[in-house]
């Protein structure tokens, strides 16, 4: 799964790398965590990014307070299950990162990984978004969740589950392309190139998402 990343590059840097203006402005955000408003693209505005609340509310949702909200959604069964089926058809979006954190099971605990790429850039989780409407305000809330996969070689002594990073600008102009079909997209929904990645052990500091500090980036002592 992926339940807490990284988003700390300049507002220019990530305009430049995506093609996009920010909608309104962004903090950065060493700790990002599920419920957080949160930079994305979505298909329907490329050119912008928005936040976005991470925690997926679906626009059928009756109440959106009592209701599941998923963080994470499996890449193999996107067209299996109804609810994901159609915002795979209809709602895509690249979810903005620079790393994200998994927690790796051991007989003293878990221990706290940061995962990111080798050259330190950017990059997009390949994500789906939807929308719900208050009906007694008439306000929108658009909320995403993020796709995840099989690990690649160095995910997998860490955790079993890891996000979908789409590799390139062509990969992700191609998941907010609405001219694909359903079932062209699976081929995005692969593990990242595992050497082009790197990770290292982080405090425990990052447990917490209190914690939205730029210590939460560094190594942990020895």
């Amino acid at each position: 799964m992926c339940g807490r990343y990284s988003f700390i590059a300049p507002a220019p840097t990530i305009e430049q790398r995506f093609d996009a203006k920010f909608a309104e402005p962004a903090s950065p955000s060493y700790n990002a965590a599920p419920s957080q408003r949160l930079p994305v693209i979505t298909n329907a505005a490329p050119d912008q990014i928005q936040l976005l609340q991470w925690g997926l509310v679906p626009a059928w949702s009756r109440d959106p307070a009592g209701g599941p909200k998923p963080i994470n959604a499996r890449a193999e069964t996107l067209a299996e299950k109804p609810s994901f089926r159609m915002l795979l058809a209809r709602r895509r979006c690249l979810v903005l990162a620079d790393g994200f954190y998994e927690w790796q099971a051991t007989p003293a605990g878990k221990v706290p990984h940061r995962i990111l790429l080798r050259d330190e850039q950017p990059f997009a989780f390949a994500g789906l978004w939807d929308e719900w409407v208050d009906r007694a305000t008439g306000e929108l809330h658009p909320t995403f969740t993020i796709i995840t996969t099989e690990p690649n070689e160095l995910m997998a002594g860490i955790h079993n589950r890891m996000p979908v990073i789409l590799p390139d600008r062509a990969a992700e102009q191609a998941w907010l392309d609405d001219g694909h079909r359903l079932t062209t997209y699976q081929h995005l929904l692969q593990p990242y190139d595992a050497a082009a990645m790197r990770e290292y052990v982080v405090s425990k500091r990052v447990n917490s998402p209190a914690n939205n500090d730029a210590d939460v980036l560094a190594p942990a002592a020895a």
